[in-house]
Parts: C-alpha cells; structure tokens; sequence
C-alpha cells in the first residue's frame, strides 16, 4: 500500500524524508489538481492531507472521504497545530455510517 502527502512545504518535506511522495499544494487550485491526480494513481492507499489544505477545497475532499472506499484520506494537523471547530474521528464515523460509538 503506497502513501501520499498533500500540504504545505514543511509538511511535505518531511513525509519525503521517510520516502513518502507528495506534493506542496499552495492555492486551492493546487490542492484540487493534486488530489484529483492521487486518486489516479496505481496502488495508492493512503492521502495523507493536513487540515488547512484540506479546507481550502472542504466540499472535494468531504465528497472523496464519503463517497469512495480507497484511497482514504487522512486529515493530519500542521506546523500550526489543529485547526479549531475540527471533529473528532469518532464525529466523523458517526457522520458517515451513522453510528454511535
């Protein structure tokens, strides 16, 4: 299973260090493009994608999280820390199966 880092530069950089591929995403064009491109890669299991980045284009990567089983996409905090008013996995499970744990 092959894994993939979408985020700024310092983010990105050290998801390469460890010999994960990735890419530097900028502007919300950037993010789009880069997302659309990891879903077409071969054998990719993992996006890896920090939660600014992620929020500049919410409604893509909310339809990408609900609505496709693999690759899944996993909000990390950056170099700023986490981002206020973010649900925890248990809220985003119960959003997307509808169960309580």
């Amino acid at each position: 299973m092959k894994f993939y880092v979408i985020g700024d530069e310092e983010t990105v950089l050290g998801f390469q260090l460890v010999g994960i591929k990735g890419k530097v995403a900028r502007t919300p064009e950037e993010t789009r493009e880069s997302l659309e491109n990891a879903f077409k890669e071969e054998g990719l299991g993992i996006i890896i994608i920090t939660e600014r980045t992620a929020s500049t284009v919410r409604s893509l990567v909310d339809q990408y999280i609900y609505k496709t089983t693999f690759p899944l996409i996993i909000e990390i905090p950056d170099r700023e820390g986490k981002m206020e008013g973010r649900g925890s996995v248990r809220d985003l499970i119960r959003a997307a199966v509808g169960i309580h744990l």
